[in-house]
């Protein structure tokens, strides 16, 4: 089983053997905006739909828990909250990963000049959305905070540790490698939490979770949840895990992730490649199968080059529900096929500022190109287009900063399915674009995780499960794809530094 905790909504899947899914449910959760900038999620709502959600899906499936082998967990990452070890209640609201609440305080730190010392340790850049400003935020302005943490009574962590802190009934307060990398207070080398980056901060290592290999046995689930107990042994951040899921297992291997944002990750080996060009590094995965005898810390770890779009499937949304252009999500790909071009119409989607190569919270969102025969089909495309300019300027700088060739695209998440993004997709970056047959391999790569620890799957066996359903190779001219893109980037120019 596979939950799969998201940015909107709260999954879970059962898989069997060949991989096929025998049951899944979904339960979508609110968001909450208090101010503009902000974006929080309750904790309590989290949990609730999370639950409910698994409970469907073994129900869906026709099996009992006692029948599931291993539970996999895959969370968005940088999202985080406090909560009362007593008592298991959140303080307020969970801060969301796409929060930008703590951009001066990432400003000032930065003007500091800090943000080569935090890098460096970290492969993250100062950017709010990390999670090391949130939890300093929640220390700072959380009621009741300082009272827990005098009385040992304070946690924090990412979703992943509050969903295993329930599941266990408070017994274990855990996470996994790659989403304590996603924190910006774990070393990228050690592997720990880093005493001077906590220090810098101001979260005291007592209150974070310990970090463990992302396939291995974390604890057993209270047997009341499911209705018996069942080891928990995979956890991952959904990119990590997606990136596991397509069988991205050589280094080079890159794939993209079309969600509420685009995630570009690339598998870059054994030792972190220092990051550049708006990139990040970050922890792929560690396995406990490979932990390597003797060597230090007993841990052998993959690491990733990432691409972070803040913006993707999100601006879709704002389409539907801001503007009103389309009523449902899956209209907008049909729509954009009825503009032949984008009738001069470029869209830069900094609706929450812009992530990898810019790392600019000050970006806002850009139309231009407006004419009085501008209509909704080209806003329509030059939103899908827009999503794949995004795409593109992240290879690029993948490509500068690792020296590999990409020779093709992976993709998966849901809007993968829009073949008229796909093709889009191809055709502006000039490279084919492999779709892979399971949309969700973001689940599929955290049960593949368990699974793995757990003897369920093996190697061999996850080698067959994941694969590519469709090809969506490029047509168009390349003097014409740059020409598009250069444009682009021009209205890209325009949305730097709009805030200020």
């Amino acid at each position: 089983m596979a939950l799969d905790q998201g940015t909107t909504s709260s999954r879970a899947l059962v898989f069997g053997h060949d991989g096929e899914i025998l049951g899944s449910a979904q339960e979508i959760f609110t968001q909450h905006y208090p101010q503009p900038g902000w974006v929080e999620h309750d904790p309590e709502e989290i949990w609730h739909t999370q639950l409910h959600s698994a409970r469907l899906a073994l129900e869906k499936s026709g099996l009992a828990a006692s029948d599931i082998a291993a539970l996999g967990i895959t969370n968005q990452r940088e999202t985080c909250l406090l909560w009362d070890a007593e008592t298991g209640r959140s303080l307020g609201n969970a801060i969301c990963w796409q929060c930008r609440r703590t951009a001066d305080r990432c400003t000032e730190l930065r003007e500091a000049s800090l943000e080569p010392r935090v890098e460096g340790k970290t492969g993250l850049r100062l950017d709010p959305y990390f999670s090391a400003t949130k939890l300093e935020w929640l220390m700072n302005k959380r009621e009741g905070a300082a009272e827990l943490l005098g009385q040992e009574r304070l946690r924090a962590g990412t979703i992943d540790s509050f969903l295993i802190w329930r599941l266990t009934g408070g017994k274990r307060h855990l996470t996994d490698f790659t989403n304590a990398s996603r924190t910006m207070l774990m070393n990228l080398e050690s592997l720990d939490w880093d005493d001077e980056l906590l220090e810098l901060f101001h979260v005291p290592r007592s209150i974070l979770p310990h970090p463990r290999p992302s396939s291995g046995h974390f604890a057993e689930c209270r047997a009341d949840w499911l209705g018996s107990p069942i080891p928990i042994t995979g956890v991952a951040g959904d990119q990590q895990a997606a990136l596991f899921g397509q069988g991205a297992s050589s280094p080079g291997d890159c794939k993209n992730t079309y969600g509420t944002g685009c995630f570009v990750l690339m598998n870059a080996g054994p030792r972190p490649i220092r990051p550049g060009g708006g990139l990040l590094s970050t922890v792929a995965w560690v396995l406990e199968t490979d932990v390597r005898q003797g060597a230090d810390e007993g841990l052998a770890p993959t690491y990733a080059l990432e691409g972070s779009i803040f913006t993707a499937g999100a601006a879709v949304q704002w389409l539907r529900d801001g503007l009103g252009i389309i009523e449902t999500s899956a209209e907008i790909g049909p729509l954009a096929a009825q503009a032949p071009d984008n009738g001069g119409v470029y869209f830069v989607p900094a609706l929450t500022g812009l992530g990898t190569p810019y790392w600019d919270p000050y970006a806002r969102g850009l139309l231009v190109g407006l004419t009085r025969g501008t209509r909704r089909e080209h806003i329509a495309r030059a939103t899908e287009e827009a999503i794949c300019y995004q795409t593109r300027a992240v290879l690029e700088a993948m490509l500068e900063i690792s020296g590999v060739d990409i020779p093709a695209l992976r993709v998966d998440g849901g809007a993968a399915a829009d073949d008229f993004l796909m093709h889009l997709q191809a055709d502006l970056l000039g490279i084919p674009v492999y779709r892979s047959r399971f949309r969700e391999t973001t689940a599929l790569g955290t049960a593949a995780l368990a699974g793995l620890a757990a003897g369920f799957w093996s190697r061999s066996d996850l080698e067959t499960i994941t694969g590519t359903e469709d090809v969506f190779r490029p047509s168009l001219e390349a003097s014409h794809r740059d020409a598009l893109y250069a444009d682009w980037r021009r209205a890209v120019e325009r949305a730097l530094g709009w805030v200020r």
